[in-house]
């Protein structure tokens, strides 16, 4: 298999930067990793999943996929598949699509540049990615507008002050003021110079996630075996649906499987447009498309970690626009959640609402859109801060109102404690029958944490509500993405391996950096 570049080829190279006695301190996340303490909740019985998975094998099998790469089908047909002579038409044995499941790993570490923000990926882990690849930014006073990279950077920062943002899920917003040739390079430099946290990497040509692959492992400052031994950057992989994986989709899936890194596959499975207008059928091709992601995964390289990824929702069948937050999206997100489970892989789901400002819709859609994604068992949680307008732009404020959502999320999670200190006897003794607990030895050494205190809620009354300006959550918002731009500090970064990254880009840049004709 090709690998990355190893033109960056320097005395540290092959060993760990960061556990010598020149380590920086790495300072780590002030909230834990939320995990979920329920069971998920199962939108349909065995049976009716049962229906779905064989109804998806048979579209497999019988209607079969597009693939439009020819490596990869030429490898689907060494592997028992049948490929239409001059065709990309691929249909997939059943037996051959159950060969591949359980290869996968149940759950796996993404590992981040600081060792302190990696988060596991699976069981009952939770990890909550920024909002990703919106083409336009926002901010109530400069308006909507388009992706740059000033904006870009300032999300990348405010994300990195918000401790409910866990991961980077793709550009926060399309710098599109970098020639898409090098984009690419400027934006993971900005990702992992200006944050430490794990990254993402868009499959849109070998080239790209060959650089992508190298600058995680710089980033890192480890071997290629360490850095194949530990996934430290994901993809997602997006099916064209209805049934077909492009030729830069299936391109990531051999360059990151290849290398052992983590491919999330998600069908892109409108109800009404790019799938049946039934939830039942919409889910059958979401699961189809999806098990053809993990068959190709694992014949490039048996075991490389993968996530079903859900992102089934309905349209508005008067405009066609995507809608999001919707019943129909929560109990697609419930059995997205149930298929993953099936077949032992971590899940993905996402925050979406299609509000085009900081408003009711907005909250509404965005918390159905959690909910459902949470109690479907999500680990993954893409457009976790940030996403307005069906995926069309990013919002500082609403990057701010997610975290608080996000934040509540978490602590939601937190499971009850049933103990003799939280069970309080000694307090209720203390206060007895009419009094109150505000000032009780109990209350006061619990006072700072004592319940999840939401940064944008106000729980004052009227009266002063009204003599602070009343200001709305709109107002808070603002306020908060303002204050926590200004109070930003640059994580430690290891000078060789801010000097080999950038001597990395530089040398990609001087040589013309990537094609931009697919």
């Amino acid at each position: 298999m090709d690998q990355a570049p190893d033109a960056t080829a320097t005395p540290e190279r092959g060993r760990r930067r960061g556990r010598d006695d020149r380590a920086l301190k790495q300072p780590a996340p002030a909230m834990a990793q939320p995990r979920l303490p329920y069971a998920p909740v199962a939108a349909v019985s065995v049976d009716e999943l049962e229906a779905i998975h064989a109804a998806s094998l048979t579209i497999l099998e019988e209607i079969g996929m597009d693939f439009l790469h020819a490596d990869v089908r030429a490898r689907l047909k060494a592997a028992g598949a049948e490929v239409a002579a001059g065709s990309e038409r691929v249909r997939l044995p059943r037996e051959l699509v159950e060969a591949q499941i359980g290869l996968a790993p149940r759950q796996f570490r993404l590992h981040a540049r600081n060792p302190a923000r990696s988060v596991e990926i699976g069981g009952n882990h939770v990890a909550f990615c920024s909002v990703a690849s919106a083409p336009n930014v926002a901010d109530r006073a400069g308006g909507r507008r388009p992706g740059n990279r000033a904006d870009y950077q300032n999300l990348i920062r405010l994300g990195h002050g918000l401790d409910a943002v866990h991961v980077w899920g793709g550009y926060p917003v399309e710098p599109a003021d970098i020639h898409a040739s090098v984009r690419h390079l400027d934006a993971l430099f900005d990702m992992l110079t200006l944050s430490d946290k794990p990254i993402h990497a868009y499959s849109l040509g070998r080239e790209r996630n060959q650089d992508g692959l190298e600058m995680a492992r710089i980033a890192r400052g480890v071997d290629r075996a360490t850095f194949e031994a530990e996934p430290s950057l994901f993809t997602i992989i997006n099916s064209s649906s209805p049934l077909r994986l492009d030729g830069p989709m299936l391109e990531g899936i051999v360059q990151m499987a290849s290398a052992n890194q983590v491919v999330v596959l998600t069908p892109f499975t409108l109800a009404g447009a790019m799938a049946p207008v039934t939830l039942a059928g919409a889910l059958a091709q979401q699961n189809a498309e999806a098990l053809a992601g993990l068959v190709v995964t694992q014949l490039v390289r048996p075991g490389a970690p993968f996530v079903y990824g859900g992102f089934t929702s309905n349209v508005d069948m008067k405009t066609g626009a995507p809608a999001f937050g919707t019943p129909e999206y929560m109990k697609a997100a419930l059995l997205g959640g149930q298929l993953a489970r099936r077949y032992g892989l971590p899940y993905r789901s996402s925050n979406a609402c299609a509000a085009n400002t900081l408003d009711a819709q907005a909250a509404y859609e965005s918390v159905f859109s959690l909910w459902g994604a949470i109690m479907g068992g999500a680990n993954l949680l893409m457009h976790g801060a940030g996403w307005m307008e069906g995926g069309l732009h990013a919002s500082f404020e609403k990057m701010v109102l997610d975290a608080d959502l996000l934040g509540m999320v978490a602590a939601f999670l937190t499971p009850v404690a049933v103990n003799d200190a939280e069970l309080a006897l000694d307090a209720i003794r203390e206060v007895g029958p009419a009094g109150h607990f505000f000032g009780c030895a109990h209350t006061q050494s619990r006072y700072r944490n004592a319940f999840f205190a939401p940064m944008i809620s106000d729980w004052r009354n009227y009266e002063t509500w009204r003599e602070a300006g009343g200001p709305t959550a709109y107002d808070t918002a603002e306020r908060l993405y303002r204050d926590r731009l200004a109070a930003y500090a640059p994580p430690p970064i290891d000078p060789a391996v801010l000097e080999e990254l950038a001597s990395f880009v530089a040398r990609r840049k001087a040589e013309g950096g990537v094609p931009t004709d697919y």
